[in-house]
């Protein structure tokens, strides 16, 4: 029976608690011989990312090979927590971290078995020589083997995100810091010394090393006043060395603003990585670099690819003298090879291998992330797509790209066994994202995937399928005719409906970055909504990624112009097709969603009432007060300040308070590096002066998106208790939030 109720007053049981609690965020899996790996951040732990094995080969002897990829989920392989509290891995540089651990294989490991750096959202392969064998006990500093002998499980590596230290370690044994402390530098807001994406590579000697990406920061200013800081690819001694003696620290690449992916060649000669500078974002302009190695350091380096207008990305060793990478200069990020037989001075020119008006790389936000995988020297495998992503085989010889049969709609990362066992982390429409295994046929006749089933899932609590929406991705005419992508998301709750003629109230979601995209994919917290009776559409604004570089392009210099008008756009489009009840419209956002969020509240008036997350609300102070890597960011989106400085202020929601009439929820952590509390609290002030209707929510511990369960449980449940009532509707079992003026 369908019980009548209006919209937003329907009870669910989907709760803030399972929101928090319920399911861990994953990382990219990774194979380590048979075993998989990946890392989990434990909301019901503060959000320490720790590191997960299964406790067996999680492809089993007898799967059947009926050549179809199936979402079945087959009975999980045991799981063992291998990273022990309190150590959490996860790093800090650039602030967004990165990849941040890898495993190198144990004695009783094939010899044939890759070792994999990973993190929450990314991960990098072995580069140089043959495989990386298992380490001699003199290798590791004392204590981290068992006495006598080799580890008998993999060795893993990592980032602790407390002291940004290297750690080494054995499962069961403590960990050990390979890497020094650094000296104290007032500007680096923590820890001066910070390592991320991990390198296993094979040196043209046969010796096995660790590279890293390091950041130091150092006491000084640079040329334009801002901190010193130097980014360089280092040799981190495995045994220990280092732990007191920053000397032993080797330097194996030139400093760097930023760089990125080092991929050293097959014999050991040759390392390729990327680079840029202030003012360039990686998905404005990098450079592909390519330099000599003798002695492990890089003596000659020269640049073979990309430029500040062009993003070039993830290069890797096709064979010796060839390198496939990631560019869009043709418009669209897809992939080129180039000849490096002759070295770093004399390359020949590139080489497009497809020319796909489709993205095949994503924008650069952490450290080690990956869209292509090689097979072997002819075959890879790609994640691209636009609007939704899929994994295909592309073929390195002819540019073809061969589809695998899959549900998914959104693929974070892929991890191939030299036997054909494919690990994935993905979500689809109608499953949550979860590490996935499946086999990996070759082309008899074609390329396919075959047996996939769930090995470990973020959600082991997902709620009953008739409480879940169904993405589905529009395209509307934007402002000047222009197309504007988002995700709708309509109310729906098996068992209930609404009165007849009312129409739903509805949230537009802005996403971050805003360099950025909204996933097609089943999502819990949207589902918190939908499940009440409330609609939600997730909105990929000109700016967003996955479209294309012109669509990126649109939010150069109008970053407060063109994602407001999209947003509205959206929302007028809802309102016309009979979808969405004008009266009863909300925005949210965090970080760069909610600047838009402010500044659609401040400059339109569209919405009814808004959540902002940790937003931007005065340009002029976060270009005076941000980290490194985003503190030129602003010079491509609005202008180079201080020169633009009149635009900011015209810009900055901050600013325009006085054209605000709606109620305002800002929530924020009070260790924030990247937008610290201050833009909030400016606006709660020019709220309350103008007495507005708002309130403001500080967490204490949280930095940049909130980790712990009961921070979680306030955000979501302050939110809908603040829409309801600003909508007029009362939702059951939610605590009332206050409102101040």
């Amino acid at each position: 029976m369908v019980r009548t109720l209006p919209y937003g007053s329907w009870p669910s049981m989907i709760s803030a608690e399972q929101l928090a609690v319920g399911g861990n965020r994953l990382g990219s899996p990774q194979w380590v011989g048979e075993q998989l790996f990946w890392s989990e951040a434990l909301a019901a732990e503060g959000g320490r990312q720790t590191i997960v094995r299964t406790h067996a080969d999680p492809r089993s002897a007898d799967d059947a090979d009926d050549g179809a990829a199936r979402p079945s989920s087959p009975p999980p392989s045991a799981t063992v927590t291998v990273l022990p509290a309190p150590f959490n891995a996860r790093s800090r540089v650039h602030e967004y971290g990165g990849a941040s651990w890898i495993a190198l294989p144990a004695a009783a490991d094939s010899p044939a078995a890759d070792s994999h750096a990973a993190d929450s959202q990314a991960a990098c392969s072995v580069t140089g020589g043959a495989p990386v064998a298992s380490l001699p006990a003199g290798a590791l500093p004392a204590g981290v083997l068992p006495e006598g002998g080799a580890a008998q499980a993999p060795v893993v590596l990592f980032v602790n995100f407390t002291d940004q230290r290297v750690y080494a370690f054995v499962e069961g044994g403590t960990p050990q810091p390979i890497s020094p402390v650094g000296p104290e530098v007032s500007s680096a807001g923590g820890p001066s010394l910070r390592w991320a994406q991990p390198t296993a590579v094979r040196l043209s000697d046969g010796a096995t090393e660790v590279w890293w990406v390091c950041e130091e920061h150092l006491d000084g200013a640079d040329v334009h006043g801002a901190p010193l800081i130097e980014r360089y690819i280092a040799a981190l001694p495995l045994d220990g060395a280092a732990a007191e003696d920053q000397s032993m620290v080797r330097k194996v690449t030139p400093s760097s603003r930023f760089l990125a992916h080092p991929q050293l060649s097959p014999d050991g000669t040759q390392l390729a990585w990327i680079s840029w500078e202030h003012p360039q974002m990686p998905w404005d302009g990098t450079e592909l670099r390519l330099g000599r190695v003798a002695g492990g350091i890089v003596v000659e380096d020269s640049v073979l690819d990309g430029g500040t207008e062009v993003s070039v990305l993830q290069p890797q060793w096709r064979r010796d003298g060839e390198l496939l990478y990631l560019s869009d200069r043709s418009g669209w990020w897809n992939p080129w090879t180039v000849q490096t037989s002759a070295g770093p001075s004399a390359a020949p020119a590139p080489r497009q291998l497809l020319q796909d008006p489709q993205e095949y790389a994503g924008p650069l936000w952490q450290l080690g992330a990956s869209w292509l995988s090689l097979i072997d020297a002819d075959h890879a495998l790609s994640i691209h797509g636009t609007a939704t992503e899929t994994l295909g085989v592309l073929d390195l010889n002819t540019g073809e790209v061969t589809p695998l049969e899959l549900p998914h709609t959104s693929i974070t990362g892929v991890s191939l066994r030299p036997d054909g066992a494919l690990a994935l982390h993905g979500a689809s429409r109608t499953e949550f994202s979860a590490i996935s295994v499946g086999r990996l046929s070759a082309p008899e006749p074609q390329w396919r995937l075959d047996q996939l089933g769930v090995v470990r899932s973020s959600r082991e609590d997902a709620p009953d399928p008739g409480l879940l929406p169904s993405p589905e991705p529009i395209t509307v005419p934007g402002p000047g005719g222009e197309e504007v992508h988002a995700v709708l998301y309509r109310p729906r709750q098996t068992g209930y409906a609404a009165p007849a003629g009312e129409l739903p109230p509805f949230i537009a979601q802005v996403h971050g970055g805003p360099t950025g995209q909204a996933a097609v994919g089943l999502s819990l917290g949207i589902a918190y909504y939908t499940s009440r009776g409330i609609g939600v559409v997730d909105i990929n604004y000109g700016g967003s990624t996955g479209f294309g570089r012109a669509y990126r392009d649109r939010l150069k210099g109008q970053w407060g112009v063109v994602d407001v008008a999209d947003t509205v756009a959206v929302m007028e489009h809802l309102v016309n097709q009979g979808i969405a009840d004008p009266q009863r419209l909300g925005i949210e956002g965090g970080s760069a969603g909610g600047w838009t969020t402010l500044a659609c509240l401040t400059r339109t008036e569209t919405f009814a009432a808004g959540v902002s997350s940790f937003g931007v609300a005065d340009l002029v102070a976060l270009a005076e007060d941000t980290h490194d890597f985003e503190s030129r960011y602003l010079d491509g989106l609005v202008g180079p300040y201080p020169e633009a400085a009149e635009i900011y202020r015209e810009r900055a929601p901050l600013n325009h308070v006085d054209s605000l009439s709606c109620p305002v929820l800002l929530l924020q952590g009070d260790e924030d590096p990247i937008v610290p509390p201050n833009q909030a609290e400016m606006f709660r002030d020019a709220l309350a002066a103008k007495s507005i209707p708002h309130a403001y929510l500080l967490f204490a511990g949280e930095q940049h998106g909130f980790r712990k369960a009961e921070n979680i449980i306030a955000s979501f449940e302050a939110s809908l208790s603040f829409y309801g009532q600003i909508f007029g509707f009362e939702p059951a079992g939610i605590p009332h939030l206050e409102l101040s003026r």
